[in-house]
């Protein structure tokens, strides 16, 4: 696999500024690490881990579904 030319890199961050939010979250050292182990041993990326784990919670919290 080559590496991905400078207008390919720029084409990439335009869809990601245009299509996603961006969240920065803080936790203490080592939660990430076993978040990350947990994710990846139910099939998931921390991210899509993340988002459903926040999606259930919201749920949970109004009775409304959220996510895709």
């Amino acid at each position: 696999m080559s590496p991905a030319s400078k207008a390919q890199q720029r084409a990439v961050a335009k869809y990601m500024k245009n299509n996603y939010d961006e969240v920065k979250i803080r936790m203490p050292k080592g939660r990430k690490e076993t978040i990350q182990e947990h994710a990846a041993a139910v099939g998931q990326s921390i991210n899509a881990y993340v988002v459903q784990a926040v999606d259930e919670r919201m749920e949970r919290d109004t009775g409304e579904e959220y996510g895709q």
